[in-house]
């Protein structure tokens, strides 16, 4: 097994902050951090620089254009803006579950043709003896089980049917999300089965029908998150507690500049013991308590609320702005803010737990969940509002604590550092944006990631931008399930350029940048086994830059997914531009991308439809490394693929199927396998499987190879197949085929 180094090298900022080549947007700073925000007039570039002291004003300048403000009003049971109700979104093209079925007998059949599924059969055997052998706590090397999903070891352990149930969990996910106002609950209960925890049915609750019906809802929710989360640290002594209160952030985050591992592998190892010991039946349950705040109908009648009580109102610390409304209860405070411009500094009103804003171009300052305050709730209803941070834990993350931010309508700007933007280290983070055209910028662990527990970044609506250089975008850590799904749009998802990738230091070092992130299950090596990460896209023309393991991805005992519904999209590749806009130092290059699996791990990627651009340097587009699996599969289109393209290498299974279209593969590795393994002793680990099938269309191939033509490439287990459309991939998601799939 190749050594990695367990330290990496940070860039400087450059001192020209420039555009992200995307028209109509400028960068905006604050305080170091960059942003995304709309270009909508002459002066843009002139107001782009750092905001002043006194924050309120100058922050307006990241905003984007509030004349939309008054037009987002949302309508009951709905999440778009009156003016843009479209038709219900599909979830993915309805026979993709037959392509999938189609492509495992293709494989089946050919292993069998060929006279080599028995030393696929020696694969299997060979990763699940793997799997039972380092399962304990101790091994005497660095793969040990702590920290292992069960769903992770059946997927390695059955290679063939992984590419049906990835798809299938996909499309469940996504499905769900669609549900406007059940869909936090079915995807909590989706998550709970994955991590191992406690089967449970999605929660169900009725309509609210008055202001003061909502607020009553509120109120338990708050309750029973509290309750839960008392729950979950009790098998903790107080001791443990601390030691996760002071050390999850710099063990695990503030301290690496690396994705693979943490600088204290130690401390990490014993705080990833100490998050196994918790009760992360209560986490979810914590998580669950807050699902029927979510529902659109509650957040119609919260608009409800009058104003009367306004003027008996006192002063509050940490807001300026009219506040309406507050409760004070048991489990905490609750306020409520008026429809004119407010500044809420969250950390500044510790006892407060719940902030619900009537609307109005508002700013939030910080809102950290963690032990001082293990529930957090920000509801806004309206207006183009900035979320601004530098602390960790906040704008609907949470750090040992329970948190949830939920934003109704406007345009709005998100900007952090470091676990933000619906993310947890042993919680629950989650962030919904209901509507409007977002902007959502952070550094570490943000925009969707979890570490014990869920992270969870829902955006229903609007052409969106995702800004993020390490851990980001649907990133699942050792015990986590993240997941970032954009039900609409045109979209922008950007994740890399800033810290230099650990191969630098390899004994064959390749340029570039750390990346991790747009659904990448990782494990933390010699530390932990990965967790699930999912990145999902409901539509749009939408573009992904990446940078190192990226994309649909697993490492070290992970699981990671990346679909894309429709749309014709764009897959770049390496980041073109520095994370702060400015030249890359790095030459363009990545390795391991685009449904890929590296050391013991498992990736996916789907794509339903659009003529869509597949673009790695080297170990990606349908690849595995290392005793792993690795699949890309598009279900229809024209469709453009650079890379090595369906390779499995170190005893691995690398896939890329395509189901019609005229595609274009560039470069000459098309489906090869080399006969040569030095991680894993033959015959015993099977060997290498690579496969490349495309199903329909007039194809060009860079290794040459001719339509509807079945050639063996390299070894064995190297197989390009191009056939004609077949007409019968007649199984759906709502009608299963009759059909008997082989192999496993």
């Amino acid at each position: 097994m190749r050594r990695r180094c367990s330290a990496g090298r940070q860039i400087s900022f450059g001192s020209r902050i420039r555009s992200l080549l995307l028209p109509g947007m400028a960068l905006v700073v604050f305080n170091g951090l960059v942003a995304l925000g709309e270009d909508v007039s002459d002066t843009a570039k002139s107001n782009s620089g750092p905001p002043s002291a006194e924050g309120p004003a100058s922050a307006d300048k990241a905003q984007p254009n509030a004349s939309t403000r008054s037009s987002d009003k949302l309508q009951p049971g709905s999440d778009r803006p009156e003016a843009e109700v479209k038709k219900p979104l599909a979830a993915g093209n309805p026979q993709a579950a037959g392509m999938v079925t189609l492509l495992r007998q293709e494989i089946a059949n050919a292993l069998r043709r060929r006279r080599v599924y028995e030393k696929y059969t020696r694969f299997r055997r060979y990763a699940a003896g793997t799997l039972k052998s380092t399962s304990g706590a101790h091994t005497g090397s660095e793969l040990t089980g702590n920290c292992r999903l069960q769903w992770y070891s059946h997927l390695l352990s059955s290679p063939l049917s992984a590419s049906g149930e990835a798809e299938q969990f996909t499309r469940q996910v996504h499905k769900a999300a669609l549900d406007e106002q059940q869909a936090l609950g079915q995807i909590l209960a989706i998550a709970a089965e994955k991590l191992d925890l406690n089967k449970r049915q999605p929660p169900t609750f009725k309509a609210v029908e008055s202001p003061d019906e909502a607020l009553e809802v509120i109120k338990r929710a708050l309750t029973g998150a509290q309750l839960a989360y008392c729950r979950a640290l009790a098998p903790l002594s107080k001791s443990e507690i601390r030691k996760l209160a002071d050390s999850l952030y710099p063990t695990l985050t503030s301290q690496n500049r690396v994705g693979h591992t943490v600088q204290s592998r130690g401390t990490g190892r014993y705080l990833c013991d100490l998050m196994e010991k918790l009760d992360r039946n209560a986490l979810s349950e914590a998580a669950e308590a807050l699902a029927p705040i979510s529902d659109p109908r509650l957040l119609e009648q919260l608009r409800s609320i009058g104003e009367e009580d306004s003027a008996n109102s006192a002063a509050l610390a940490g807001v300026a702005g009219q506040v309406v409304r507050r409760i004070d209860t048991a489990s905490g405070t609750i306020i409520v803010g008026g429809r004119e411009k407010n500044t809420y500094r969250l950390d500044s009103m510790p006892r407060v737990n719940v902030v619900i804003d009537l609307g109005g171009d508002d700013i939030y300052y910080d809102g950290t969940a963690s032990l001082r305050r293990p529930v957090m709730i920000v509801i806004d209803l309206d207006g183009n509002d900035a979320y601004e941070s530098k602390k960790p834990g906040v704008q609907g993350s949470a750090m040992l604590g329970i948190s949830m931010l939920l934003d109704a309508a406007g345009n709005d700007v998100y900007r952090a550092r470091d676990l933000a933007q619906g993310s947890c280290l042993a919680g629950a983070g989650i962030l919904i944006d209901y509507a409007g055209n977002d902007v959502y910028v952070g550094l570490r662990r943000v925009q969707g990631q979890a570490m014990c527990g869920v992270g969870i970044l829902i955006d229903r609506n609007g052409n969106d931008r995702y800004h993020g250089a390490l851990w980001t975008q649907g990133m699942g850590g050792p015990l986590g399930f993240g997941l970032l799904d954009d039900l609409d749009g045109k979209d922008h998802y950007y994740t890399g350029g800033l810290y230099l990738n650990s191969y630098l230091d390899d004994d064959n070092p390749t340029p570039g940048y750390e990346g991790w992130g747009q659904g990448m299950g990782g494990g933390l090596r010699a530390v932990a086994n990965g967790g699930i990460g999912v990145i999902l896209d409901g539509g749009g023309d939408d573009v992904y830059e990446y940078d190192y393991l990226s994309h649909g991805g697993g490492y070290w005992c992970g699981l990671g997914f990346a679909r894309d519904f429709g749309g014709n999209d764009q897959r770049l590749g390496p980041t073109r531009k520095a994370y702060d806009g400015g030249n890359r130092t790095q030459r363009r290059f990545t390795r391991f991308s685009s449904g890929f699996g590296c050391h013991y791990a498992l990736g996916f990627l789907f794509d339903d439809e659009g003529d869509d651009t597949y673009n790695t340097t080297i170990m990606g587009v349908g690849y595995s490394w290392d005793c792993s699996v690795g699949y890309l599969c598009d279900f229809g289109g024209n469709d453009r693929y650079s890379g090595n393209e369906g390779q499995g290498a170190q005893a691995g299974v690398g896939v890329l199927f395509d189901y019609d279209g005229q595609d274009v593969y560039l470069g000459s590795k098309q489906g090869r396998a080399s006969s040569g393994i030095s991680y894993h002793s033959l015959p015993g680990c099977g060997g290498n499987f690579s496969f490349v099938i495309d199903y329909g269309g007039t194809d060009k191939y860079g290794c040459r190879a001719r339509n509807n033509s079945y050639i063996q490439r390299g070894s064995s287990g190297g197989f390009l197949i191009d056939r004609p459309k077949r007409e019968n991939a007649t199984k759906t998601a709502d009608r299963p085929s009759t059909a008997k799939a082989t192999g496993s």
